[in-house]
């Protein structure tokens, strides 16, 4: 996700850092955009050094680019923290005289607006009329929090911590107060103690359609199988191998599951013990796996869930999804071909029982289209 961060001259503004480290490791792209009283309060190179970005808080740099309406069409969420209560107020009155300014009056993104001030000026008549004023338009301002202020004495007005400012953030999307259950990766099937069946998956998709609904306010868990990324932040990750792994860390209860991970078809009946050798000849005898995801869906029928189907290349992959769907008994099928394997792109054939939906690009672009169709889906039920 791509988050705009407004830094406002305050005291506080020097915890900013902090909050462009926590975006940054949760996968997001920060760019910061701090006024010029800010850069009073805390540095310039520190604010570029953190977010990777170089800050010209100029409104007539760049002119010819029009860099505000950039700056607002290119973000998905705007965070003003600190915010001041001069900031409250030109918001409120829609004054637009520095880039931040024009660059929130320019976007149509979520904004949320976390104040931080002096305990009389967030209690003043005129500071609570222009949060009124705001949150009347779908602005979401945070309650700052109480504590110890800048002189000796406390109250409310203190910027609240990080964790609750991402809490605030992105834990009031559409999928807040849901659970989701997300599978990645591709699971390993021993032949020996050191040999294993396996197959191609690096666990990418499932990685990025856990980051999307985490992002959305999901709480979520991510089912890992040999995956080649570490787990996202903000996330609970529960490693795995095998499909026996697999369908023990499935087993409980979830109002979304979004099952990513390749699943092998066959294990082995009788693996050897030790390593085997070169000369040695062997014939494996498989077994068929159990079918993890309609297993699921018959033990769960609460949950939401969502299959995914892989069509060799060249194949029909609608045909392939839409009759996964049925087979299967879930609500939804993600239909892709062996073509996205490795891939940092993707296309996928979005199968529900009202239609089909293509979606394609990267897998990070992908996974934030899904979600939104899948809550779609589940809004429907």
């Amino acid at each position: 996700m791509r988050i705009l961060l407004g830094v406002t001259g305050g005291i506080a503004a020097y915890k900013a850092a902090n909050l462009i480290r926590a975006f940054s490791e949760q996968g997001h792209e920060v760019t910061v955009l701090p006024t010029e009283n800010a850069l009073k309060f805390v540095g310039k190179v520190t604010l570029e050094a953190l977010s990777g970005h170089t800050i010209d808080t100029d409104l007539y740099s760049d002119v010819a680019q029009v860099r505000h309406v950039e700056l607002g069409a290119q973000a998905d969420l705007i965070v003003v923290a600190p915010a001041t209560a001069n900031f409250l107020a030109k918001l409120a009155g829609g004054v637009a005289d520095d880039l931040l300014m024009n660059a929130i009056l320019a976007s149509t993104a979520p904004v949320y607006v976390c104040p931080a001030m002096h305990t009389e000026m967030w209690q003043n008549q005129a500071t609570a009329a222009n949060v009124e004023t705001l949150r009347s338009r779908g602005i979401s301002v945070m309650e700052p929090a109480s504590g110890r202020l800048t002189g000796d004495d406390s109250g409310p007005g203190r910027l609240p911590e990080v964790e609750q400012i991402l809490e605030f953030v992105l834990g009031h999307g559409p999928l807040s107060g849901k659970t989701v259950l997300v599978t990645a990766g591709g699971t390993r099937e021993s032949i020996d103690e050191v040999r294993f069946i396996g197959n191609s998956s690096s666990g990418r998709m499932g990685l990025e359609l856990a980051k999307a609904a985490r992002d959305l306010g999901g709480q979520v868990t991510l089912v890992g199988a040999n995956l080649e990324m570490p787990a996202p932040h903000g996330v609970t990750f529960v490693p795995v191998t095998s499909v026996s792994d697999l369908e023990l860390a499935m087993n409980q209860d979830c109002d979304l599951l979004i099952m990513a991970a390749a699943v092998s078809d066959f294990t082995v009946e009788s693996p050897f013990r030790g390593k085997l050798s070169r000369s040695e000849a062997v014939t494996l005898s498989l077994t068929p796996t159990k079918d993890l995801v309609a297993n699921y869906a018959s033990n769960h029928p609460k949950t939401f869930c969502v299959a995914f189907a892989l069509s060799p290349e060249g194949g029909n992959v609608e045909e392939l999804a839409s009759e996964k769907l049925w087979s299967k008994s879930v609500q939804a099928v993600a239909g892709n071909s062996v073509q996205a394997l490795g891939s940092d792109v993707t296309e996928v054939s979005f199968v529900t029982p009202e239609g089909v939906e293509a979606v394609s690009g990267t897998k990070q672009a992908v996974s934030k289209q899904l979600l939104r169709l899948i809550i779609e889906s589940m809004s429907k039920r």
